[in-house]
């Protein structure tokens, strides 16, 4: 057993303005310890770091953080944070026969006792940009954390930068779920959601993963653009493209816990 993992699992979008706009879809992503990738990538034949295979995992796909402890650690630092030096897990997409796109993926940095101590979450549009958002966690102790942010990277041309991120996320455990909504100044504009359920992370599980989901980092940039067509045949207005942050971090505050 390792604390990696396969998740499957569902991904929503429901946009509320100017016209009700949803979907939803099936997909699946690997939680990577990052200590043990390497053993991970040697002992499965279906997965690799840095190199082809049905499915695999990439440095230069997660900018700044990358995939090692170094990486994810200097990027604790620039957002103002000590790292506790514990595990480091990231939830994200795979490449799938060499091609990846990640919206979104979710850095678990824990302290050494094994509490959860920071997340990080890095965002990618479809413009070859990224930005994280960081935010420490006073007590990991409820099932679910919350947290609000001023949202400050442009994702997509049908949202402006003008808006207030909420999210509720969970600890990838059996279960995982991560929720966003996304507010302008007129209230909810979008929320999105992520639901998975916790596999182990084997070359069996990975092969009925990859024939239930062949072309899955394809079906995901194709919905994006596909569902963009969407809205635009809808009437919804477009935003200029603002130039990126500065800076490859932004440092939230800490996470408030409920249940």
């Amino acid at each position: 057993m390792t604390d990696s993992a396969l998740y499957i699992g569902d991904v929503m979008h429901h946009r509320l303005r100017p016209r009700a706009h949803r979907f939803r879809y099936r997909v699946f992503w690997l939680l990577l310890d990052l200590d043990e990738i390497d053993g991970l990538a040697a002992r499965l034949r279906l997965f690799s770091r840095n190199r082809f295979n049905v499915l695999s995992i990439s440095d230069k796909d997660y900018g700044a953080a990358r995939l090692d402890r170094a990486g994810v650690e200097s990027l604790i630092r620039e957002a103002g944070h000590r790292p506790a030096g514990g595990a480091i897990r990231l939830f994200t997409m795979p490449r799938v026969m060499g091609y990846a796109f990640n919206p979104l993926s979710i850095y678990f940095c824990y302290r050494r006792s094994g509490e959860l101590d920071a997340v990080i979450y890095e965002v990618r549009n479809t413009f070859k940009q990224r930005h994280s958002y960081f935010f420490a966690v006073d007590s990991s102790d409820e099932a679910c954390l919350h947290q609000t942010c001023g949202k400050n990277f442009y994702v997509s041309p049908f949202m402006g930068v003008g808006m207030t991120y909420e999210f509720a996320l969970s600890q990838p455990r059996e279960r995982f779920s991560v929720a966003i909504r996304g507010l302008d100044a007129e209230g909810l504009l979008i929320a999105t959601a992520l639901a998975a359920t916790r596999c182990e992370l084997t070359d069996a599980r990975l092969f009925r993963a990859f024939i239930g989901f062949p072309f899955l980092t394809i079906k995901v940039i194709v919905a994006i653009h596909w569902e963009a067509l969407r809205l635009w045949l809808k009437g919804t207005r477009l935003h200029t493209r603002p130039p990126p942050p500065a800076y490859s971090i932004s440092h939230i505050g800490s996470a408030s816990e409920s249940v």
